[in-house]
């Protein structure tokens, strides 16, 4: 069983390009030296075409952060690499919302 780390920002940024730009070239690399950390992926916001009527999510970036195990995922959470990586965050650009973050383990359940 894997386990995924989310951080979600629910964010208004005066410049949403460079907000994200800042992120992948800057932020990423410091997330990435997270000891046991598998993959990373930035999910970002899509115009999509639904005809049913859903509840869109105001999302403006999700990362995920994935690991092998809990173990792994608690490791790199008291590493010095991800202290550095809060240090990191307080240098972001000026925004109003919130972020969030969740832990979920991982389940395949189709194909």
């Amino acid at each position: 069983m894997s386990v995924s780390y989310f951080v979600r920002y629910d964010i208004a940024v005066g410049d949403l390009d460079a907000f994200l730009r800042r992120y992948r070239e800057v932020h990423v690399p410091v997330v990435a030296r997270w000891p046991g950390l598998r993959r990373m992926t930035m999910h970002t916001p899509l115009a999509w075409q639904d005809p049913v009527p859903v509840n869109r999510g105001k999302a403006v970036l999700m990362a995920q952060l994935e690991f092998d195990s809990e173990e792994a995922m608690n490791k790199a959470f008291a590493s010095r690499e991800r202290a550095e990586a809060r240090e990191d965050f307080k240098r972001f650009m000026t925004f109003e919302g919130t972020v969030t973050h969740q832990a979920m383990k991982s389940e395949e359940v189709w194909p």
